[in-house]
């Protein structure tokens, strides 16, 4: 027992001495054991962009019904096509129907004789085609029916001086985007009068981006983003906001046109009316700049929050930084051709 409560002190005095002697002992410089290797300062272009697929689809709702009866004998109108005032949508049994300006649908026939806001519409509808010059008021006299005969004959229709109901739909709007109902107006297809055949389509399809929480997190209001149309050319647009889908948990990011353009321009008839269209993207998370390049793990802080590089010499050199992404990045403040420090595994 005496043995056994010896050793024990022994064992004890010997934690207690190396214990000393570990914390008494300066704590060694970490750089004196770090091995490095040394880069170029050279120029240099830092950008980053990353590869996802925007969705782009239209939303649509009915805007105005038929009135003609017979069979459709042409369709004029492709899908999301943008019309004005008098263009051609369809035409039945040969009579074209076309689209007009104005808050009341076509419920009645106008000739000599009537009057109202629907007369109103009408002689704006002929005054805009150049076929009538006289006052707009809303009643339909000599002059209209003259203007009335003269659009039905540039028609190719019977000259009856009197618009049915059938020859034009009205919409608020003009000139605005639509879309024929397919499963209702196509060659061949039978009207009866009343089918809501017309949709209206916004500006632009909605463009936006499926995204997880760590591609969203790189994805800040205003990033641009270069989309690969369908025929193979370029739109730009921008981020604007992203909404969280609280039953899938996904994100959806929204992408605008630059400066309250579309995303599409022009060319938004590139996108079909039903479905949606996938398309290739690149979303530039940090755009192209120019300068002197290093590697990020060159620069070093120091407790003021400056960054500097560290030399062959070993001493500081304050630099500024413009622009990193995907390890590199663009300083000023140091000299083309320096040889700077970085953290690495084979010394210089």
């Amino acid at each position: 027992m005496v043995l056994s409560a010896f050793l024990a002190g022994a064992l004890i005095a010997g934690v207690i001495a190396w214990s000393v002697v570990t914390v008494s002992r300066p704590a060694e410089d970490p750089s004196a054991e770090s091995t490095y290797t040394y880069v170029t300062v050279s120029p240099g272009k830092v950008g980053s962009a990353i590869q996802l697929n925007t969705i782009a689809a239209w939303s649509t709702a009915p805007i105005a019904s038929n009135r003609a009866s017979g069979v459709v004998t042409q369709v004029s109108t492709g899908p999301g096509t943008e019309v004005s005032q008098g263009a051609t949508l369809y035409a039945v049994d040969l009579h074209p129907v076309v689209i007009a300006k104005g808050d009341t649908p076509a419920f009645r026939s106008i000739g000599d004789g009537s009057k109202g806001d629907d007369v109103r519409q009408l002689q704006q509808l002929l005054s805009d085609l150049g076929f009538y010059n006289g006052e707009i008021g809303g009643e339909a006299g000599s002059r209209t029916v003259a203007a009335i005969r003269a659009w039905q004959k540039s028609q190719g229709v019977e000259q009856t001086g009197t618009v049915s109901p059938g020859d034009v739909i009205y919409v608020p709007t003009l000139p605005t985007r639509v879309s024929l109902d397919e499963k209702l107006v196509y060659r061949g297809a039978s009207l009866s009068g009343g089918e809501a055949v017309l949709l209206g389509l916004p500006a632009s399809p909605l463009f936006t981006i499926p995204a997880t929480d760590a591609q969203a997190a790189l994805m800040t209001v205003g990033k641009r983003v270069n989309i690969t149309a369908p025929d193979g050319g370029q739109w730009v647009g921008a981020i604007s906001d992203q909404k969280r889908d609280s039953t899938t948990n996904s994100i959806s990011v929204s992408v605008v046109g630059a400066d309250g353009a579309t995303v599409c321009g022009d060319q938004c008839n590139q996108i079909p009316v039903t479905g949606q269209a996938t398309l290739a993207s690149s979303i530039v998370t940090v755009e192209d700049v120019s300068g002197l390049v290093v590697p990020s793990a060159a620069i070093v802080s120091a407790a003021d929050g400056s960054l500097a590089l560290i030399g062959e010499d070993g001493g500081r050199i304050p630099v500024t930084v413009s622009a990193s992404a995907r390890g590199m990045s663009v300083v000023s403040g140091v000299e083309q051709g320096v040889k700077v420090r970085v953290p690495g595994n084979t010394s210089r």
